[in-house]
């Protein structure tokens, strides 16, 4: 038996978690993953792979079930990002989007506002998250798109980038700053902003080095006008709501970049086992030993990190900021430091797309920049430790 095999066991998983990871597996192995090269070769949307996802309602798992979900452990969601993403990492992060940007809605919308807006995304609706723009990467508070209120209005003037879903999407957590309020923390603020609404554009579509079937896309806002109902909390209240709803989503790009770590470590043990060199199979040399108990051991903890993580928030905890840091950052290094490996293992093969190797590292990378790069969260966890 496996340490992965041990692992799987020590999970428990209650029966109606199990058909659920069981069909997820099934439409990972039999749609999602024999289109995965398919799509990242033209750059097309995965529709296909998108519609699958939805037929099984999996954004309802994340749904409170007043408003037309059927909620189930923080865990299970993490598990089913890491069985998507492992099958294709593209699709992976279109369906952790809808839970990134929906999570605040979830969390701190109104009664009014869950009832109206959540259903459509528990039906299979697709959601976006649009913080960043060129002025504003890590540092969230050097954005300007501007919110002026205008009686029961909001009119919004300026332009985002980067913005995963952000063609498709049927609702999009919009964060902006108050037009009234003068400094630029305080200003910020957050609101949801529906599909097709007039002076919205897609502006460009990112052609990218990874995860080229997901639309990467930049954004425009001319004099949009949106309901001010649809915002969430008061002016000004959006760092903090920016904040929190980050310390949700990054175990969530951690099981995102887990995914794809398997993926990597499961081909690289294939390849192993098969190739032969100098009458041995490589995994038989002691380098290879050395190198695969390393990785394997490090993807087994780190996945054991991201459930206590998960436990921790589910406890109803309101400090795990630090812990979500250490999730993200150490699923993505492992992410990319698999997806090196693997393709090393494969030798030239690797280096050519007949072998999924080269597209787990081209995926793999951008796992360590987005929801705040890699240097950002090492930041924070070693400022953590100094004594107050």
């Amino acid at each position: 038996m496996t340490i992965f095999d041990q692992f799987s066991k020590s999970r428990n998983w209650k029966e109606e978690e199990r058909l659920v990871l069981d069909q997820v597996q099934r439409v990972a192995d039999e749609v999602i993953a024999p289109k995965a090269a398919a799509y990242d070769k033209t750059g097309e949307f995965p529709w296909d792979s998108v519609n699958a996802v939805n037929e099984l309602g999996l954004n309802a798992i994340f749904i409170p079930e007043e408003f037309g979900g059927a909620p189930m452990r923080l865990r299970l969601y993490l598990e089913v990002v890491e069985i998507i993403s492992e099958a294709c990492a593209a699709t992976g992060i279109i369906y952790a989007t809808n839970y990134h940007g929906m999570k605040p809605l979830i969390d701190m919308g109104t009664d009014e506002q869950r009832k109206r807006l959540l259903p459509k995304i528990a039906e299979g609706g697709l959601g976006a998250l649009a913080i960043t723009e060129a002025t504003a990467g890590s540092d969230a508070t050097g954005m300007k798109t501007r919110f002026t209120p205008d009686g029961d209005v909001i009119v919004i003037n300026g332009s985002k980038l980067f913005i995963s879903n952000g063609d498709v999407a049927d609702l999009i957590l919009l964060f902006g700053k108050w037009s009234e309020i003068d400094d630029p923390k305080a200003a910020i603020s957050v609101l949801v902003l529906e599909k097709d609404t007039e002076g919205f554009s897609v502006i460009g579509k990112e052609e990218k080095m990874g995860h080229r079937a997901s639309s990467t896309c930049a954004l425009s806002f001319d004099n949009v006008r949106v309901p001010r109902a649809n915002l969430i909390g008061e002016p000004g209240e959006g760092l903090n709501i920016l904040l929190a709803s980050l310390n949700k989503s990054r175990p969530s790009v951690a099981a995102h970049a887990l995914g794809i770590a398997r993926a990597a470590f499961k081909d690289l043990i294939a390849y192993s086992n098969e190739r032969v060199q100098s009458h041995r199979k490589i995994i038989e040399f002691q380098a290879s030993q050395f190198k695969i108990a390393d990785l394997g051991s490090e993807l087994v903890m780190t996945e054991v990190w991201l459930h206590y993580v998960a436990d921790l928030i589910e406890s109803g905890s309101d400090d795990y900021g630090v812990e979500a840091s250490i999730a993200k950052m150490r699923g993505s290094d492992i992410a990319m430091r698999m997806a090196i490996e693997c393709v090393q293992f494969h030798g030239g093969y690797g280096y050519c797309a007949d072998y999924r190797a080269e597209r787990l590292m081209r995926d793999a990378k951008i796992t360590q920049i987005w929801e705040g790069a890699n240097e950002i969260h090492r930041q924070l966890i070693g400022r953590s430790f100094i004594e107050k």
